[in-house]
């Protein structure tokens, strides 16, 4: 669970300080998310110099969902006693070893190895990421903080699967992944040389954001978001392989669908911002039907390049809508707990991302591609029941 820092620390009150160290770790946050992302756009070329399917190689994803599952919900813990600056570098630091093991992993066993790093180094550092930001910049500049911070989230999910088919395709998936390594390299010498000393606080126990499911509203959210990610990712795993052994796209193609997916999904989180004001909870209903909607035609249409394209822009544009709406009603529905709320929210989409890469990929090995796009519809159709529950609930505790 997320360490909660709530006092600003005097010696960054200089601006430009604070926004170089924040700024260090916003680079960070863009290769972490690139570097669990890229897998996806490089199953077909890992298969094939693996010598295994491209269903195993989709455990590549959500192996590191795993580790960051369980490193988000025990690294604070383990670690109260250490200086921040010290953990959230040594972060930094597994990263760069994780690139640097899946460049070159001799066998599928030790890629695994890898891509586990990756996950603790992603765990550990999400976890710690608010807190430090807390810590870095005063209290009424925190929002733009945390702002900064999330702009490597979204930069990295909009351009890291376009940008692993491309590099794929020019230097192969091993120089794919091992351009993260100086990028990851310059996050640690910025970090190291931006962030002051951060030592940790004594403070009351933190308590136990699993407990926080007792609350039917909760777990209900909950609940949807967790259907809602494994869906997503049911699907949008193995969209490389799909395109190319069905639609039949050659890399340039399937480099520009999965740019644009990325583009409609910025254009969706600016669009929504307004309408989450007065309709939280009939836009966390639409979404999921709407892309359940969007996951069955491109079983019938996939064949069809042209309906193909214009059915996965509007999937990403839907689907990055909705962890803005989550993170929305994550604020109204806990106000008073929403650091321990955000860090079981934090673990969920990260089972939800492991579980729904597993689950797709052993239907799409044993039953077909169909079948993982079935799964993905069907999860995701629950997730708006989910949703719709939540919303009875938070209407009745309405005074």
């Amino acid at each position: 669970m997320p360490i909660v820092e709530t006092t600003y620390d005097t010696r960054l009150v200089e601006d430009r300080a604070a926004r170089g160290a924040v700024l260090s770790m916003a680079l960070c946050v863009f290769v972490l998310i690139a570097s669990e992302f890229m897998p996806v756009s490089l199953l077909s070329p890992i298969a094939a110099d693996m010598g295994i399917t491209e269903g195993r190689t989709g455990q590549a994803i959500s192996i590191s969902g795993a580790f960051a599952v369980v490193t988000s919900l025990l690294v604070a813990g383990l670690t109260r006693r250490i200086d921040r600056r010290l953990v959230v570098t040594g972060f930094t630091l597994l990263l760069i070893v994780s690139g640097l093991a899946v460049t070159f992993a001799p066998n599928y066993a030790f890629l695994m190895v890898g891509r586990a790093l990756l996950g603790i180094a992603i765990g550990g550092f999400w976890s710690m990421s608010t807190a430090i930001v807390m810590r870095l910049v005063p209290q009424d500049m925190v929002p733009k903080g945390l702002a900064m911070l999330n702009a490597g989230n979204a930069i990295a999910a909009t351009i890291a699967a376009p940008l692993g088919s491309v590099l794929g395709a020019y230097v192969g998936w091993r120089g794919a992944f091992f351009l993260v390594v100086p990028f990851g390299l310059l996050a640690l010498a910025w970090q190291w040389t931006s962030l002051p000393a951060l030592p940790p606080r004594r403070r009351k126990r933190q308590g136990n954001p699993l407990a926080l499911l007792g609350r039917l509203p909760v777990a209900a959210g909950m609940a949807s978001i967790m259907m809602l990610f494994m869906g997503q990712f049911a699907l949008f795993t193995y969209l490389r392989p799909f395109l190319e052994s069905v639609t039949r796209l050659d890399v340039a193609a399937l480099s520009a669908i999965l740019l644009a997916m990325g583009l409609a999904g910025v254009l969706g989180t600016w669009c929504v911002g307004r309408l989450l004001r007065t309709r939280l909870f009939s836009i966390l209903i639409v979404i999921p039907l709407v892309m359940a909607a969007l996951a069955t035609a491109l079983i019938a249409l996939g064949a069809l390049p042209g309906p193909t394209t214009l059915l996965l822009v509007a999937w990403g544009f839907f689907g990055t809508v909705a962890p803005v709406g989550w993170g929305t009603w994550l604020s109204r529905t806990l106000p008073n707990d929403a650091e321990a709320g955000g860090g079981l929210q934090v673990a969920v989409i990260q089972l939800a991302i492991t579980g729904g890469a597993a689950i797709g990929g052993t239907l799409f090995d044993t039953v077909g591609w169909w079948g993982a796009f079935t799964l993905g519809a069907v999860l995701l159709c629950g997730s708006a029941l989910a949703a719709l529950a939540a919303s009875h609930m938070a209407r009745r505790s309405l005074p």
